[in-house]
């Protein structure tokens, strides 16, 4: 009896790993992402309810040593979600839907500010796929500025080759322009304050008692129909393909206009140094723990300019540092490098210094360029936010090649990460 639950739990694992891989491609352009929110917000959830304390704590400390930053504290007020509450979002989600459907990407890109040249092609491929959209409920709570809201959209869609709709959650961050129209704001230019603003609001019962029926919902077609993940599966095979080939003669046509004379490997080297950062910064005032979590012990705090030895930037989204001649870790969004040397000089003194100089001035200089598909994402690690996907050819402004086998790179006026396998 304990073989078999253990066989049916490691089953259920291995179909949300597969299904994270899948949903996690499409940031609010269709269903995939409406999926991976209901799963992986539902397991956040879980999370956060056990570290909301925590980070309140940490919140309001921050608040308090820096009231005049970007990032403040705004209160959230408790009000419970509203459906159907606002006729003009309504209006917008339906549009939205519709055009997303029909893969009509001129009417998505007057309703969404903003959405790239890649976001519409993913749509315009995916709506091959799409047949009805039968489900939409609008949920909506007040946003962080005035005339914005938090939208909960609870939706079934019906896919070509599927006889069922799938259900799903999506979360839109709507706003009114100039003339008091609602648009879908995708622009990223929030402030720490207004996301953290948006966390809580997620935070609230009432928000977790629609994602959890979006994945109780979900979660019951997986266990009725085993080839629910297969399907899905292919489909984001085929989605990736006819993506990549419509995108490759776009990105070698551009390559063309702008070819450089060939480089040898000396004035590659010179161009694109490989830097290992070997202290670090912090750039917020931030807690100092026993291990790499929020609910682990705290050792210290540290001030806004504190520096650091970085031992290892772990993949999670911690930072390994001494601390007091022992080990301690910072969270690594509160810390940036101060101090870099050439992984080809690392270890030998004598020359540390000269290469590092050279590693720092050529830091935001350079560029890769991708070598095949690969996600764009927030953090150095496979399980941060997908910012965007960039294909064969793309370059991108690199910031500085790390150890643990990521590339830091400015993306779109913001600090991101992307996977040194796939770029040269």
């Amino acid at each position: 009896m304990n073989t078999s639950n253990n066989t049916i739990l490691e089953f259920l694992k291995a179909v949300f790993e597969a299904l994270k891989k899948w949903l996690i491609k499409y940031s609010k352009i269709v269903l995939p992402i409406i999926l991976v929110v209901c799963v992986g917000l539902t397991i956040v959830i879980a999370v956060q309810a056990n570290k909301r304390k925590v980070e309140q704590e940490e919140a309001a400390v921050a608040s308090d040593e820096n009231p005049q930053e970007d990032g403040a504290l705004i209160e959230v007020p408790d009000v419970p979600l509203e459906q159907d509450a606002v006729p003009g979002i309504n209006e917008l989600l339906n549009k939205y839907y519709k055009a997303m459907v029909e893969g009509d990407t001129d009417t998505m890109g007057d309703l969404v500010y903003y959405l790239d040249a890649n976001e519409i092609l993913r749509a315009k491929e995916t709506s091959k796929y799409l047949e009805s959209c039968p489900t939409l409920e609008i949920y909506t709570k007040p946003g962080p500025r005035e005339g914005c809201y938090l939208v909960f959209a609870y939706v079934e869609l019906k896919f070509a080759d599927y006889d069922k709709p799938i259900p799903g959650m999506n979360v839109y961050y709507v706003c009114t322009n100039e003339d008091g129209d609602f648009y879908i704001n995708e622009d990223g230019d929030e402030s720490d304050g207004e996301l953290q603003y948006m966390r809580k609001v997620q935070d609230q019962e009432d928000v977790i008692d629609l994602y959890n029926r979006a994945s109780v919902a979900f979660n019951d077609m997986v266990a009725e129909d085993k080839a629910l993940v297969d399907f899905l599966m292919k489909l984001d095979d085929e989605i990736d393909v006819n993506v990549g080939e419509t995108m490759a003669p776009v990105v070698e046509n551009e390559g063309a206009e702008e070819e450089p004379a060939e480089e040898t490997p000396e004035e590659s080297e010179a161009q694109d140094p490989e830097v290992v950062v070997t202290m670090v910064k912090t750039t917020d005032v931030v807690n100092i723990r026993t291990s790499d979590s929020e609910t682990a012990d705290k050792l210290g705090k540290a001030a806004v300019g504190d520096e650091f030895e970085l031992l290892e930037e772990k993949g999670n989204g911690w930072s390994k540092i001494r601390y007091n001649d022992g080990d301690a870790f910072i969270k690594s969004e509160f810390l940036e490098p101060s101090e870099t040397q050439s992984a080809s000089n690392e270890g030998d003194e004598e020359e540390e210094e000269e290469p590092q100089q050279a590693a720092e001035s050529t830091e935001t200089t350079g560029t890769v360029t991708v070598q095949e598909t690969v996600k764009i994402r927030k953090g150095a690690s496979t399980s941060s936010d997908q910012i965007d996907t960039v294909y064969a050819g793309t370059k991108l402004e690199v910031i500085m090649k790390q150890a643990d086998g990521w590339t830091k790179i400015k993306y779109k006026g913001q600090t991101a990460y992307v996977k040194s396998d796939y770029v040269k």
